[in-house]
């Protein structure tokens, strides 16, 4: 039969290790306060014992929870089979790693609830992933008090922003592919937080979308085809719903009708560039492909990208998030891999 056992306090504690109840709490919440030898007799008194802290009640008495809380919009599986969005998550955990705290996933549905749930998180500061100018957790994070981090933006005033100038890589690496006179069509991460796939023409992208990522890619890759002679109003653009390599193959499958022999694929990442080219490598051999992320697989099969260090500013997110100060906005630099020579095509290969 089990018996009922008194749980065991830190007065028990401390009458075991001989010290007073004070000094047995500062052994656990302030060690910096108490002598190294009588800081171990209270440890080992607590082993001892099987006495462990009351982490909550910790947290009440310093108004810390030594917690990062990561909000995050995609559905949450994405955190582990995006490879860049493990890459981002990897860096965050490192830094808990290195600096003793723990992590919490906060997801957002874009639902009403959404603000409630982030700000009532017991965290100590909030790392957040890139979402959209009109999301209203943004406006209640800012406003909140406690240190807050986003990668990719949108900037927002009272939230520390790392990212790359995601418009002035686009139209690099767009206009590099363009110098072969190529014809180019788009990929092009979602739009808003409706996530709707759609086929089109840059001459329905009158507006900028509401995720700053994608507005700012579209708008360098428009301004390197028509400083390359060429029309964006008639350059056709397939929105996905997810940056995932089935929906690059499903984008490409559909832009396939209206690809030249010689077409130019761009993608707003390597994994959309290597569903593209998964699905046209047979009937489109003669295609090239432009990515973003610099990715082990887009690297080995040679798909010019932009560097983008997520696992980097996964880090330097979470050292941010752990500050007490609201620092300035952080641009995190980028180059175009492989260095190819203009007029030089990537290696085709096959998956």
């Amino acid at each position: 039969m089990p018996t009922n056992r008194r749980r065991v306090t830190l007065k028990d504690v401390a009458a075991r290790a001989g010290v007073s109840p004070m000094t047995a709490s500062y052994a656990f919440n302030r060690p910096a306060r108490v002598a190294a030898a009588t800081r171990d007799r209270v440890h080992r008194a607590a082993s001892e014992l099987g006495y462990l802290p009351d982490a909550v009640g910790r947290a009440l008495k310093s108004g810390r929870t030594h917690q990062i809380g990561v909000v995050f919009g995609e559905h949450l599986a994405y955190a582990f089979d995006d490879p860049q969005a493990a890459q981002f998550l990897a860096g965050v955990a490192e830094v808990c790693v290195e600096e003793g705290q723990g992590l919490t996933f906060i997801p957002t549905r874009g639902d009403a609830a959404d603000v409630g749930r982030v700000l009532s998180a017991a965290v100590d500061g909030f790392v957040l992933w890139t979402t959209t100018e009109d999301d209203p957790v943004l406006a209640a994070v800012a406003g909140d008090p406690r240190p807050a981090v986003i990668q990719g933006g949108p900037q927002r005033e009272g939230i520390t922003c790392v990212t790359q100038d995601d418009y002035r890589a686009a139209l690099a690496i767009a206009s590099r592919g363009l110098t072969e006179g190529r014809t180019p069509v788009v990929i092009s991460f979602p739009l808003d937080r409706h996530r709707e796939h759609v086929v089109t023409t840059g001459a329905d992208l009158r507006t900028r979308a509401p995720f700053p990522v994608t507005d700012a890619r579209l708008r360098g890759y428009r301004a390197a085809i028509e400083q390359a002679g060429l029309s964006w109003t008639s350059t056709p653009i397939a929105v996905v719903a997810r940056n995932t390599r089935r929906d690059g193959l499903a984008a490409a499958r559909e832009l396939a009708p209206q690809l030249a022999p010689d077409a130019l694929v761009i993608a707003m990442s390597d994994e959309l560039a290597l569903g593209a080219r998964q699905a046209l490598q047979e009937t489109h051999p003669d295609v090239a492909y432009l990515g973003w992320d610099a990715s082990p697989d887009g690297r080995r099969l040679g798909i010019t990208s932009v560097t983008n260090p997520l696992r980097e500013q996964g880090r330097r997110c979470a050292h941010l998030a752990l500050t007490l100060d609201r620092p300035d906005n952080q641009e995190i630099p980028w180059t175009i891999t492989p260095d190819l020579a203009p007029g030089t095509s990537p290696p085709q290969q096959s998956l």
